[in-house]
């Protein structure tokens, strides 16, 4: 897909530059595959703001998305590449011989009329699923399974990847885009390929306006506030460490704490940054 930009009819349209999805099917999704989904506007279940600055999103149907690819040995046929407003990736409807529908993550390089299949000892191609320890060395994988059968959650983001950098005692070491060397249980399903819509990150929004249709509500900044309203408030930094509304420390203060997971990281995403 290729990046499209706009002639400056307008002060939002001049910076404009959004992503050419003309290739994508036009219609609408399948309806056995949707669900409704509620815009809580940043509201637990007790109704107060619990994450702020959001709200007043445009209305949309959640895709049921298989993460999971439990529908083994079957081969499915890529019946048409879908937008999807929930999520940076492009999705994909693929047909199975039996004839179920479903929608997968869709990678980069998956055409309409391409064959798609999970199973234990399938074909290095992009879109197809299979364990971990049947990937060789060197493959790029996306929607990758951090328990068996969990269904996949690293590398589902638009562009995003993993690289299978070698195995050891029942574990796939996998390097993470973000840097971080990670050890994966062999028996976890992977998919093949580099997740699509790689220009997704080289759009710009244009407007204020458009963040709102996508429900991210204005946020001024805490240096920007009165010393009432906020700790960094004042226009002065004052020596203060920078802390969110409530005084708890922000940027930079480490929040990683499921320290039940720490023995699978082998080498830190921010150990990259020190060596620097």
């Amino acid at each position: 897909m290729a990046l499209k930009t706009f002639n400056p009819t307008s002060a939002g349209r001049r910076h404009l530059v959004q992503v050419d999805r003309s290739q994508l099917w036009k219609g609408k999704p399948v309806k056995g595959l949707t669900e409704g989904i509620h815009n809580k506007g940043g509201r637990g279940n007790t109704g107060r703001v619990t994450t702020r600055g959001q709200g007043g999103a445009h209305k949309k149907s959640y895709r049921l998305v298989d993460f999971r690819r439990t529908k083994h040995d079957v081969p499915a046929v890529v019946e048409r590449l879908e937008y999807d407003p929930n999520r940076t990736a492009f999705i994909a409807l693929i047909k199975y011989q039996d004839g179920e529908l479903s929608y997968i993550l869709a990678p980069q390089r998956l055409a309409v009329g391409d064959t798609v299949i999970a199973g234990k000892s399938v074909d290095v191609k992009p879109g197809n699923a299979m364990p971990l320890g049947a990937i060789p060395v060197g493959t790029i994988v996306h929607n990758i399974e951090t328990k068996p059968g969990k269904g996949g959650s690293l590398a589902r983001a638009a562009g995003t990847y993993a690289m299978v950098a070698g195995r050891d005692q029942g574990f796939v070491l996998l390097k993470l885009k973000s840097g971080e060397t990670r050890m994966v249980d062999s028996t976890c399903l992977a998919s093949v390929g580099a997740v699509s819509n790689p220009d997704h990150m080289n759009e710009v929004i244009g407007k204020a306006g458009r963040t709102r249709w996508m429900g991210w509500r204005p946020i001024s900044r805490g240096i920007a506030r009165n010393p009432v309203d906020h700790p960094n408030g004042g226009r002065t930094n004052g020596g203060k460490h920078w802390a969110t509304p409530w005084g708890k420390p922000t940027k930079g203060s480490k929040t990683r704490s499921n320290k039940r997971t720490n023995k699978f990281i082998v080498r830190s995403r921010h150990d990259r940054k020190k060596s620097q």
